[in-house]
């Protein structure tokens, strides 16, 4: 069957049943229909669970299926009789008819209802959609009406949860402008990282607008506009409740891409989970060298988390590729090639344990594996003295995560840290990153990411933490250098200061915060026949 067919044909309990194995009332949700719901309040529960994320080698453009072990861990862990919550982000529209498509996991290990998550699901990239362009409409509207905040230069873009090439550059008559993907806009990222609706009010207010003549900064609070993006996003900010194929709870809220912005679910959700549940299942985007460092860096530091474990997954087909194998050959037997993608395992490996947290590397296996290869990898873990396991929760579900879920319980502890100190200055934060995590040799910066670091220097808000934007398909920021490229150099062509979200985004290499679609969207295959959607997955 596939994944839809899967997922339709699922036993799904009540999700006020499911509310209950968590601890939650009835009159604590607001319900969307039988199968999701809104949690509107949290636990006040002084015992905290314990934070395990789920993160991954570089990938390959097919994607290695951290959000199916994710789940096939989070089912272990449940069919174990542990007080489980999985958290994960909510699928953009963009890859869903592009080409990655949903994010609801596959096979036999997913959340459900599929089709609701995958598209519109609560409305939520709605919600942010629909503020972030409020603040458009407001800032030209503020200029065409005497521009008495004197605006001289807008900083702020419109969004679309859609992915379109023609938004790169638009006209809107006054200036030349661009669009952001929802997924990449900074509405999206300080949601996923406002702690209370009053939290959510200051930083959407502490958005930066524009430049007036002195120079200055102008902020969302300026426009006097708060009331009403709070308004729009109060239903949005509260975490949605769903399940997995057995029954599992999960919390899927927030859907910031990785490779462009900081690729973690939102601060609510997690904390949420973390207030009910004794474990937490998390996962963060693309490879580790992505999603992890911006979870460790950034969320981890602002929302006070300290996570306990991490599962490094890893497939045959990416150490493949990392090894020099084209992505239309990845399945084929080639013993050489799986050896060398192992630099690119350990190199993930080698960071994720400069953060002081114990790494389980997993395989998520694949039919086309042979044991031969199984072995191989087993054999280079055992050597390295990695903890190592394999999953095949996509065919099996949560039984095929059993051993994953007991190396996770039987870690030792650790003690996290972040990697740098946010009173660095911008340039030395950035090259830590590019140097330590990607291995760069040199660190550039165009005159433009010059220029712009001296602006938010002078306006004393250099002092938070680095979102990189890059290619998630390698260390470097061209995707073709596969595997551990040595001593490349990196350019940091832009620099967007995220003041809302807390964070400062830089942009290396060609990377577009508005991606396009591939030359066979998933759109052309997608369909309803009978009143039921087909080839969703």
């Amino acid at each position: 069957m596939t994944d839809i067919e899967i997922s339709r044909n699922s036993h799904k309990l009540p999700i006020v049943d499911v509310a209950k194995k968590m601890g939650i009332k009835k009159d604590d949700l607001e319900l969307y229909g039988n199968y999701k719901a809104k949690i509107k309040r949290v636990s006040k529960r002084k015992k905290q669970g314990k934070l395990i994320l789920v993160t991954a080698i570089s990938p390959t453009p097919m994607g290695e299926g951290k959000t199916t072990v994710s789940i096939g861990l989070g089912d272990a862990l449940h069919q174990m009789g542990k007080k489980i919550v999985i958290a994960l982000r909510e699928p953009s529209m963009g890859p869903v008819f592009g080409m990655k498509g949903g994010a609801t996991g596959g096979g036999y290990s997913q959340v459900v209802p599929m089709e609701d998550i995958n598209l519109h699901f609560t409305g939520d990239f709605h919600a942010i959609t629909s503020a972030n362009n409020l603040i458009s409409a407001a800032i030209d509207n503020h200029i065409y009406f005497g521009n008495a905040l004197d605006i001289q230069k807008v900083l702020f873009k419109r969004c679309l949860d859609v992915n379109d090439r023609a938004l790169r550059d638009v006209d809107l008559g006054s200036r030349r402008d661009s669009f952001t993907i929802t997924s990449a806009s900074e509405v999206m990222a300080l949601f996923c990282l406002a702690t209370s609706l009053d939290d959510l009010r200051v930083k959407l207010g502490n958005i930066i607008v524009g430049v007036n003549s002195r120079g200055e900064y102008v902020y969302v609070r300026d426009l006097k506009i708060e009331g009403s993006l709070v308004a729009l996003l109060k239903d949005a900010f509260m975490p949605n409740l769903v399940q997995t194929l057995e029954n599992t709870p999960t919390i899927i809220h927030g859907g910031p891409f990785a490779n462009i912005a900081h690729g973690c679910n939102s601060l609510m959700a997690t904390k949420t989970a973390l207030s009910y549940a004794d474990y937490v299942v998390t996962e963060a985007g693309f490879g580790a060298d992505l999603g992890a460092e911006k979870f460790l860096d950034i969320k981890c530091r602002l929302g006070g988390l300290k996570p306990n474990a991490v599962v490094l997954v890893a497939t045959i087909k990416a150490l493949k590729y990392h090894g020099g194998v084209p992505k239309d050959q990845v399945f084929e037997k080639n013993q050489e090639a799986l050896k060398k993608g192992f630099a690119n395992l350990d190199k993930h490996y080698e960071n994720l344990k400069r953060y002081g947290i114990p790494v389980v590397v997993c395989l998520n296996q694949f039919h086309t594996d042979t044991e031969e290869e199984i072995d191989l990898l087993r054999k280079h873990c055992l050597e390295k003295e990695y903890l190592f396991t394999v999953s095949t929760a996509y065919v099996d579900g949560g039984r095929g995560a059993i051993d994953l879920a007991n190396t996770i319980l039987s870690v030792p502890k650790g003690k996290f840290k972040v990697l740098y100190k946010l009173d660095s200055s911008i340039e030395s934060k950035v090259r830590k990153i590019c140097k330590e995590i990607y291995g760069a040799g040199k660190v550039h910066f165009s005159p433009l990411a010059k220029e712009k670091i001296r602006d938010i220097v002078k306006n004393n808000l250099s002092n938070l933490p680095i979102c990189v934007a890059k290619t998630q398909y390698s260390f470097s920021d061209d995707k073709n250098k596969v595997g551990v490229p040595k001593d490349f150099e990196v350019t940091v062509r832009d620099v967007n200061l995220y003041h809302g979200a807390g964070f400062i985004t830089v942009l290396l290499g060609d990377i577009m915060t508005m991606p396009g679609l591939s030359r066979k969207p998933n759109y052309e295959q997608i369909d309803v026949v009978d009143g039921e959607i087909v080839n969703l997955s």
